[in-house]
């Protein structure tokens, strides 16, 4: 067992920072919607198309360089105007603009969620993070196999009786057997969502994973350029007639020329807060060129698209939100306290004495 307590405390001392932060972070974003204090952001989604499509038209109208815009959800009141180089805007469901800002350093919730995501470091802190997921799987295996030895002496402690190296590691292996199975859900789910070939291998029982990627890739159409007039209200209204029973999620202008105008909505069996069921309209005259049903994907397609809900607490209401609450801030609290005191709370080897110095000798 000796091994594999180093791994675990070497892994911890030298990753468990990451994870801190991963955890503090998560558990402020699961909240997210209920801390934005801002006008209208407590408004109940209003779902008329043709109320979706003038706000749609006037906000594009006033925003020509806009990139797109994220609708308000049920637990979210207002529209989120998507600019270049990180600005933006909320807006409320009428289109009239509530607040603005020129880079994600004016929003908390938006430079926080980048910190959990990217580390302010786009793909590269991404990269990071899923090491640090990958390693956070690890800590869960080895850690209940470590307190497996030492089950008899086992008390909750949700936080360390004092301060010393001994205390602190009690607590952490016994508050750690406790949050495993949250712990292990939160590592998994999020993993998945950034190495694709560790969401195939968990994804085995359900498909393969080309089957997953044929089923998420985007289908290849030609659009024509962007009309300096599309006709917004056009495309919402098909855009709900094609899926009766979903709520808008997302709309994004094209990216280059030949790229379509892309909405992408939530049917009501869906998990993900954004939906997955998509359509793509030609930029210059707003005819439909493809469309894709998540609820007529491949089963191994619609388990990974529930891999998000799961890990930011998107289902299961407030009772989830809270557990998921409980799991960050004990993850912040593991991390943090595995750095500290494997850094700066190592036992010191005892001094050799005249005997044992003679027999190493």
């Amino acid at each position: 067992m000796r091994w594999l307590d180093l791994i675990h405390r070497w892994t911890g001392g030298v990753i468990g920072l990451v994870l801190a932060i991963m955890g503090l972070t998560g558990a402020i974003l699961v909240h997210k919607e209920s801390w934005i204090a801002l006008p209208h952001a407590g408004d109940a989604r209003i779902g008329d198309p043709a109320a979706v499509g003038a706000a749609t038209e006037k906000l594009m109208t006033a925003n020509p360089g806009a990139q797109g815009i994220v609708y308000a959800g049920d637990r979210f009141g207002l529209d989120q105007l998507r600019l270049p180089k990180g600005a933006g805007a909320y807006a409320d469901q009428a289109g009239n603009i509530v607040t603005r800002w020129s880079s994600q350093w004016e929003r908390p919730e938006l430079w926080i969620f980048d910190l959990h995501h990217h580390l302010f470091s786009g793909d590269v802190g991404e990269t990071i993070i899923g090491v640090a997921g990958l390693a956070a799987i690890l800590f869960v295996v080895t850690g209940t196999v470590l307190w497996w030895r030492t089950r008899r002496t086992f008390k909750f402690r949700p936080w360390p009786k004092r301060l010393s190296r001994p205390a602190i590691v009690m607590q952490h292996r016994d508050l750690g057997i406790v949050m495993a199975p949250l712990l292990l859900l939160s590592a998994v789910t999020g993993t998945m969502m950034v190495f694709r070939p560790f969401a195939n291998l968990v994804l085995i029982p359900f498909g393969s994973g080309e089957a997953l990627a044929a089923a998420m890739a985007p289908p290849r159409v030609k659009s024509g350029l962007l009309s300096a007039t599309p006709d917004w209200r056009g495309m919402i209204s098909v855009a709900h007639r094609r899926f009766p029973d979903a709520q808008i999620r997302i709309l994004s202008l094209p990216r280059k020329p030949g790229d379509a105008i892309l909405i992408r909505m939530k049917r009501s069996g869906e998990w993900l807060p954004n939906g997955r069921s998509t359509l793509w309209f030609d930029a210059a005259d707003g005819h439909v060129l493809a469309a894709t049903d998540a609820l007529a994907m491949p089963q191994v397609a619609q388990v990974f698209n529930g891999a998000y809900p799961l890990h930011a607490a998107k289902v299961g209401g407030l009772a989830y939100r809270l557990l998921l609450t409980v799991c960050g801030l004990a993850l912040a609290m593991l991390g943090s306290l595995t750095v500290w005191t494997f850094w700066f709370r190592r036992p010191r080897r005892k001094p050799m004495t005249h005997h044992a110095a003679a027999r190493s000798g």
